[in-house]
């Protein structure tokens, strides 16, 4: 800022009080235009260092990019309504070649022995059809026994319908070195590699679903029936009627299929 500064050429050193009176002026001038000069500069310095700080700070704080999405005018959520039967849908079913692999690796190789086996469907309210296997309902809750040591081998969760099935070892007996298998209506099913007791739960009847399916099984992770005979659906195969036989013959009251 310049200073304004009064010429000193028009002074006159002979001109008693109006010299006085000039110099008084002088002096002011200065000494305002000085404080103001001070007081400016001290202004700058501080905005200075004010817009330093500042730009630094901003510099070091990541910018946030909000996204809104808008949805669009008059549209409605889907509505979902619930129907059995009741599983995960949205489970995923391993290759076979997963299956067969845990399974395998899974499985002990044990000897037939003259252990005995007791009905793992001891809680049976209603036997329905034989097809792979044996199907039944049972009340909630209630468990499929294991029918002699048990190793659970594996589990596939969406076996059919978003329900899931068990392979599980028979361990001791004339069967021993067997698979067996328990799928659809369960839940609560003991964990893969558990070695079970005879007479512990190897899983636990749904509160809802389509009945429950005990069969036997292979070690390629397919049933019994389907890698014998073939399987559709609702046909009576020969490894469907020999597990019903096996129920029978622990006096699990099945009865033969169809009814006589």
């Amino acid at each position: 800022m310049r200073r304004a500064v009064l010429p000193l050429k028009r002074l006159s050193l002979v001109d008693g009080n109006g010299l006085f009176n000039r110099l008084l002026i002088v002096v002011l001038v200065l000494g305002v235009g000085a404080s103001v000069g001070v007081a400016l500069s001290a202004c700058g310095s501080s905005s200075a260092v004010i817009s330093t700080s500042t730009s630094g700070a901003t510099a070091s704080v990541p910018k946030a990019h909000p996204q809104a999405v808008d949805p669009t005018a008059g549209q409605q959520a889907a509505v979902v309504t619930p129907s059995d039967p009741v599983g995960d849908v949205n489970a995923h079913a391993p290759p076979l070649s997963e299956v067969r692999k845990e399974l395998r690796e899974e499985f002990i190789a044990v000897k037939v022995n003259n252990a005995s086996y007791i009905d793992p469907l001891q809680f049976v309210t209603h036997w329905e059809r034989t097809d792979q296997g044996v199907d039944a309902q049972l009340p909630v809750g209630a468990p499929i026994l294991a029918p002699c040591r048990v190793k659970i081998l594996g589990i596939s969760p969406n076996w059919y319908a978003g329900q899931p099935l068990v392979y599980f070892e028979l361990l001791d007996g004339y069967d021993a070195g067997k698979v067996q298998y328990v799928a659809e209506e369960i839940t609560n099913v003991a964990k893969p590699g558990s070695i079970l007791q005879q007479g512990q739960a190897i899983a636990r009847y749904a509160p809802s679903g389509t009945a429950i399916e005990y069969g036997w099984s292979t070690l390629n992770g397919i049933t019994l029936a389907r890698a014998t005979t073939g399987y559709e659906e609702g046909q009576i195969t020969p490894a469907g009627t020999a597990m019903r036989d096996w129920l029978n013959s622990l006096g699990a009251g099945a009865g033969p299929w169809p009814p006589a």
